[in-house]
């Protein structure tokens, strides 16, 4: 494999950079002092989520849709990049529709970005012999199963593609696949991620992802609906932990194939909702609500692949609620006027 040039500031490409992880992968990169171009199209992210980003010096955003052709080399905004001379050194590929209560919305999108949207991003990469990272899903796996409730890198998952969540479910499947077929046939240093259920800042709000929904409505005393039933359980991992390991699996000099990065400990969401209303002192009441095609109940991860990474989930529940509701406070006037 051709061993890349070495710059003193990275050029790194960041797709769905406007989304809920993306967004703090682009804080985190800049932190570390590189260049970052993050690209969105706002399918399913807010530009809210990089407005503390866009002075950035070395922060530049192009809006447009992976699902069609592009060229960065042509966008002016970022000349300064020297594209044509440095060229892109890293990237990390989030962009995926990912909307819960919109899921159906988005089906076409989410299955062109699963494929024709993989495909343009990785014949980018292998312009420039970028190193690139997928942000896949533990969906690849299939539902939770009662005979196996945990789940390692080395088992096989079971996807039915004809439901109607085939084109996420299978299409991260599918996206994985084109990713390890680019480092088979081009010799590219392709690296792939399976997140599992994240939570914390800048989460989608009114789309049915629980935690940030749990909190707007615990602050407003509003019923805590717990769509999915309540006996739904789930792990959570807060996004900074993710984000971290992501950056090992990256920096890694021996990749060891695709990486699980989530929390292994289960938990019941009704016990987290209870926390959230102790923790704002709420008088919310926790009750059912419907079902969700996106919105399934899935295996615990094994981690010890992540673990020989030097990673584990760092952060406390309990800390990582209150970071999370501390935000929801500070900004709950903009959003629950939007």
């Amino acid at each position: 494999m051709t061993q890349p040039l070495t710059f003193e500031k990275k050029n790194i490409l960041v797709t769905g950079g406007a989304g809920f992880i993306g967004s703090h992968v682009c804080e985190a990169l800049l932190r570390d002092g590189h260049r970052v171009i993050c690209v969105d199209n706002f399918a399913t992210a807010d530009v809210k989520n990089i407005e503390t980003l866009l002075q950035h010096p070395s922060f530049r955003f192009i809006r447009l849709d992976i699902n069609e052709p592009f060229d960065l080399e042509r966008h002016t905004e970022l000349a300064d990049f020297k594209l044509p001379f440095q060229g892109i050194q890293e990237i990390f590929h989030f962009a995926c529709p990912t909307s819960i209560k919109k899921f159906d919305q988005f089906k076409i999108q989410t299955l062109l970005s699963n494929s024709l949207g993989n495909y343009h991003v990785l014949e980018l990469a292998k312009k420039y012999r970028a190193k690139i990272l997928l942000a896949s899903s533990s969906v690849v796996y299939g539902s939770r199963d009662g005979n196996r409730e945990a789940v390692g890198e080395d088992d096989l998952g079971v996807v039915n593609h004809l439901t109607p969540r085939g084109c996420y479910d299978e299409g991260k499947r599918f996206a994985e696949t084109m990713f390890e077929t680019y480092r088979q046939v081009h010799e590219m240093d392709a690296r792939i991620v399976r997140i599992f259920r994240t939570y914390g800042p800048r989460m989608p709000l009114f789309d049915g992802h629980l935690i940030p929904d749990f909190v707007l409505n615990a602050l407003d005393g509003k019923d805590l609906v717990l769509n999915g039933g309540m006996d739904f359980k789930s792990s959570l991992c807060y996004v900074d932990d993710v984000v971290d390991g992501m950056f090992r699996v990256m920096k890694t000099q021996n990749y060891p194939g695709p990486v699980n990065l989530g929390s292994d400990v289960d938990l019941k969401l009704a016990d987290v909702a209870q926390k959230i209303v102790q923790m704002t002192e709420s008088t919310s009441r926790i009750v059912p609500g419907e079902g969700f095609a996106f919105l399934s109940e899935l295996s615990l991860p094994k981690i010890d692949r992540a673990k020989e990474l030097g990673w584990f989930p760092l952060m406390r529940l309990d800390d990582g609620l209150k970071h999370t509701i501390g935000d929801l406070k500070a900004n709950k006037i903009l959003l629950t006027s939007v």
